[in-house]
């Protein structure tokens, strides 16, 4: 009698979760790294406004803070940090970017709370490669998060229902004479992690290893 060789089954694909054999899924099992850069960049954020805030505001206190000026422009305090191109001028803006959408403050806060948890979620799912699409996710919901922590916890100006959000970087373009409108460290992280996802979408889809062909039995 000649024995039959057995033939190999093929090994069973990785689940889209991510497993140890996929060299793109997070490994080690939960992807707390990534959740720790986010709460590094807010504690940066939140950081910055207290001091900076503290730092320039007269607290009641007659006088200005060495090196500050009161601004002609806006009557803020004003403290120059590289020339007239780079300062800090304490502000609190009610909407979003530019003060877009203050007269809809319910509807501005809910959406940054749903970008946190579909961006919180997209973040738990995302392989680690590549990894300029997963730092763009790391920076977005490090500043909604910034932003958001502002809308909830600080005290609501009159007329409205939330906190206003510190912002305090003030950038001026003397060739144009324009003024950028201030922002903060979360608005930074913001517009970075967009421009990193949209720079993300013209890279190429990385090439998962494929998995490698049994060797026929001998007969």
């Amino acid at each position: 009698m000649s024995d039959v060789a057995e033939t190999p089954t093929d090994p069973a694909p990785p689940e889209p979760g991510g497993t140890a054999g996929t060299p793109d899924a997070p490994r080690g099992g939960l992807p707390w790294g990534r959740f720790l850069a986010v709460m590094l960049l807010v504690g940066l954020d939140l950081w910055s406004k207290s001091a900076v805030f503290t730092w320039q505001s007269s607290d009641g206190q007659p006088g200005l803070p060495e090196g500050a000026e009161r601004w002609e422009l806006s009557g803020h305090i004003r403290y120059e940090v590289w020339g007239d191109f780079l300062s800090f001028v304490l502000s609190e803006n009610k909407g979003a970017a530019w003060g877009v959408g203050d007269q809809y403050p319910y509807l501005l806060v809910g959406g940054r709370i749903l970008a946190v948890l579909v961006i919180g979620w997209l973040l738990w799912r995302t392989p680690r490669r590549p990894r300029i699409g997963l730092w763009a996710l790391v920076l977005v919901e490090a500043g909604a998060l910034g932003n958001l922590y502002d809308n909830l916890t600080r005290t609501p100006p009159e007329g409205h229902p939330f906190g206003a959000v510190r912002d305090f970087i003030h950038v001026y373009f003397a060739q144009w004479e324009y003024h950028f409108p201030t922002f903060n460290v979360a608005d930074s992280c913001i517009t970075c992690g967009a421009i990193l996802l949209i720079l993300s979408g013209f890279l190429p889809a990385p090439k998962s290893a494929a998995p490698e062909s049994p060797e026929p039995a001998a007969s």
